[in-house]
């Protein structure tokens, strides 16, 4: 059994029996259109997975725009629920939408969650000139004055931006949420600007929206909410060690059809966290602004169903959901 074989094999003979004697080709689905974060997953996935031999051909890259990923999720659960051969790129927005009933009744327990190789960090930012010079300061503001703080995020209302600052104040023991302020604008820079200018208090984004500014020196990045300080900007604080247990990344990975078998999806993940592992990848994030995150197989599926009962009981004390 392949079960037995994981165990057994090292990577390099594992990828090879995983791959040998492939009859289809194998694709993944960006439920966007070219450019962007699913389609920077799918594209580099393919590529490196291909260059390491851990597939026997190329693989095909499909666009499959539509209603924030619903379009592609209801293929996949409609028409490849069995197909062992698809992989489709998702993100932290995707388990938000799931978790907040985007997809017209569909639920993530549809599909099945493979892995995550990497993510942008969420972060808490100020302006340079900003009172508040740590995420304490900030929290104890908020629960003197929860208005006194405003943030502004590159997410609607509900969105994962918007869950940010929820979390790190429901895990400094603020039940309240509802009266934190938040302005959703047309994306990080945008917010950046409203914070940089005075009129919020706070951006809630994601580092690679921030690396400029915090170059220039024209905000200040309280903490980073990854599990580690993140290579290369060594001096910003994480929430978890400020105190506050909360680790919030858009991580980028990818989804498979439900009804594949253990040993099919156990094959992806091994492909996958063979990508991670590869300097192809690494190389990709540094160039790319991202921080190695890698969870791949049961243990991301599990983090995953965590994240996603998480985000519904903050979506519904915040009324995007009932």
């Amino acid at each position: 059994m392949k079960t037995t074989m994981f165990k057994v094999l090292g990577t390099s003979a594992l990828l090879s029996a995983l791959t040998a004697g492939s009859a289809f080709a194998t694709e993944c689905i960006a439920p966007a259109n070219p450019g962007g974060g699913w389609d920077f997953t799918c594209r580099q996935i393919a590529n490196i997975m291909y260059e390491i031999k851990a597939i026997d051909a190329p693989m095909q890259v499909t666009n499959m725009a539509g209603g924030g990923g619903g379009v592609a999720f209801s293929a996949v659960v409609a028409d490849h629920n069995e197909d062992p051969d698809v992989i489709v790129a998702a993100s932290s927005a995707t388990t938000t939408r799931l978790a907040q009933n985007a997809f017209a009744g569909m639920t993530a327990d549809q599909v099945r969650f493979v892995g995550a190789i990497g993510a942008d960090p969420g972060v808490i930012v100020v302006a340079k000139d900003s009172p508040f010079q740590s995420l304490s300061d900030m929290v104890e503001a908020i629960k003197a004055d929860p208005g006194s703080v405003a943030f502004a995020g590159g997410s609607a209302v509900g969105g994962f931006d918007h869950m940010k600052p929820l979390q790190i104040m429901k895990a400094a023991g603020f039940d309240d949420i509802t009266k934190i302020k938040y302005i959703g604008v047309d994306g990080g820079a945008d917010a950046i600007t409203q914070t940089v200018g005075g009129f919020t208090q706070a951006m809630t984004g994601d580092m690679s929206e921030i690396v400029g500014f915090i170059k220039s020196g024209d905000v200040r990045a309280l903490a980073v909410l990854t599990e580690e300080r993140v290579p290369g900007f060594d001096d910003i604080p994480t929430a978890r060690e400020q105190g506050f247990d909360v680790v919030a990344v858009n991580w980028r990975g990818v989804y498979v059809p439900k009804g594949i078998s253990d040993d099919q999806f156990n094959a992806w993940a091994e492909r996958l966290k063979a990508v991670a592992e590869s300097d192809q990848w690494k190389a990709a994030m540094a160039e790319n602004g991202l921080a190695p995150f890698t969870k791949v197989g049961g243990d991301f599926q599990s983090w995953v169903d965590g994240v996603i009962a998480d985000t519904v009981v903050l979506s519904k004390e915040i009324g995007v959901i009932q």
